[in-house]
């Protein structure tokens, strides 16, 4: 059995919750790399919706373990309610069936008032983040400066922490961002309370994940955000704080490269985007708005609505190559039944001239015009289809002309949130 990183191709949002919960049946261990509680992974189990944030999506699973690793940002206060949340809608998530790595950063106050105020100064030029203090609390681990989940469990740890840190982020507060500064005796009782109840809960991760493959069992590695959110290879600024690629399975678990044998990634039958940033294939206008309504284009985190936009085989193939993409799991493809005309872009075209890689340079990626392949849209309801053959030609053509211009083969579609709804082409568990 395969261990398998999953990604998101696009710019998050893509589905990678629910593609996670329905394959992590065939896998032991599910755990979860990068990103905080900005994500968010919403699965639906018949008339029911689960929405995660920091949980791996495996954790609806009774017999799976689920790992929170030293690549993933916590925020215990939000981590705890999830919990409670989930164990009061029938699910477990205790301490035999969750693990979280005692290398992982922790999200404290003064991390999301630093995000507010932030992009609160910056106005026009904010980055649109969702003011939860990811970004802050990743530059407080590279500045080494953080606090560890291990420093949360160890109240003496904490103190000392805290002690270090809170005055410099209490000065960059109120004299450059002009806001007010927070109290140390009010964060240490309240952090060393989360502390006591997640002792229980830490692990080391590394050691724990490596045994496990040793053992001849197999891990699912579970990314937040989307490929093109990257810190490195995204669209940066507008990018997330994390290495959200295939690469970031290894650095935010212990895991080496060499265990992880093949990557999924995962993309919409079309492309959305949340928060500021270039998008080149954007929809504006009743069509946009169209798409966005049959999709239900609203953040599960935020319930910002989504900008969308046509399907770009020109960036997934970018993502392919930085990530190593292996198979694709096309979601949402029953959201475009109804289109007379459906859209693929195959290329960029700037300043007049075809572009062979994907741009670096925002500016350019703002300028750049679509090269668009179009295509005959079906008006039939598909989400009833139980094998590809039921689908209307026209659908089949669609997914055939998204295999050819990505490079990567489909491994699975889906035609609806539900478990039910999925129709695999292919198997890449042995």
């Amino acid at each position: 059995m395969p261990n398998v990183v999953v990604i998101g191709a696009q710019w998050g949002d893509e589905g990678k919750g629910r593609i996670v919960d329905l394959i992590s049946e065939k896998v032991d261990i599910i755990v979860r790399y990068q990103g905080g509680n900005n994500a968010g992974h919403t699965i639906v189990i018949g008339d029911e919706k689960v929405v995660l944030h920091h949980l791996p999506s495996g954790i609806l699973r009774e017999d799976k373990l689920s790992v929170i690793g030293n690549g993933v940002v916590v925020d215990p206060k939000v981590l705890l309610q999830e919990i409670r949340e989930l164990e009061s809608a029938g699910y477990s998530a205790n301490e035999n069936n969750l693990k979280i790595s005692d290398r992982a950063h922790v999200i404290m106050p003064y991390h999301r008032e630093i995000d507010m105020a932030r992009e609160s100064m910056n106005g026009k030029g904010k980055i649109g983040t969702t003011g939860r203090g990811i970004g802050p609390v990743y530059e407080d681990k590279a500045a080494r400066r953080g606090i560890k989940f291990a420093d949360l469990i160890d109240p003496d740890s904490l103190s000392a922490r805290l002690k270090d840190v809170l005055e410099e982020r209490n000065s960059y507060l109120t004299k450059v961002l002009g806001g007010n500064p927070l109290n140390f005796e009010e964060i240490f009782q309240e952090y060393v309370q989360y502390g006591r109840e997640l002792k229980g809960f830490s692990c080391d991760v590394s050691t724990l994940l490596n045994k496990s493959i040793s053992n001849g069992q197999n891990i699912l590695f579970e990314g937040a955000q989307g490929a093109l959110l990257d810190i490195d290879f995204g669209t940066y600024p507008y990018v997330t704080s994390s290495s959200s690629g295939s690469g970031g399975a290894s650095i935010g678990t212990g895991v080496s490269p060499t265990k992880i044998d093949t990557v999924l990634g995962i993309s919409k039958a079309y492309t959305t985007r949340v928060g500021e940033g270039p998008f080149p294939t954007e929809i504006s206008g009743e069509l946009g708005e169209e798409l966005r309504q049959a999709g239900g284009e609203f953040g599960a985190t935020t319930g910002r609505p989504r900008r969308c936009g046509w399907f770009d085989a020109f960036a997934l193939k970018y993502a392919a190559q930085i990530n190593g993409i292996s198979w694709l799991a096309v979601t949402k493809l029953d959201v475009l039944s109804g289109f007379e005309k459906i859209n693929v872009c195959i290329g960029y075209l700037y300043k007049g001239q075809q572009l062979t890689s994907f741009p670096s340079n925002n500016q350019v990626l703002k300028d750049i015009e679509p090269i668009y392949l179009e295509m005959e849209g079906w008006k039939e309801d598909i989400s009833e289809a139980k094998e590809l053959s039921e689908l209307p030609i026209q659908a089949r053509k669609y997914l055939e002309k998204l295999e050819e211009t990505t490079g990567v083969p489909i491994y699975t579609v889906s035609l609806g949130p539900s478990r039910e709804k999925i129709i695999f082409l292919n198997e890449i568990f042995s």
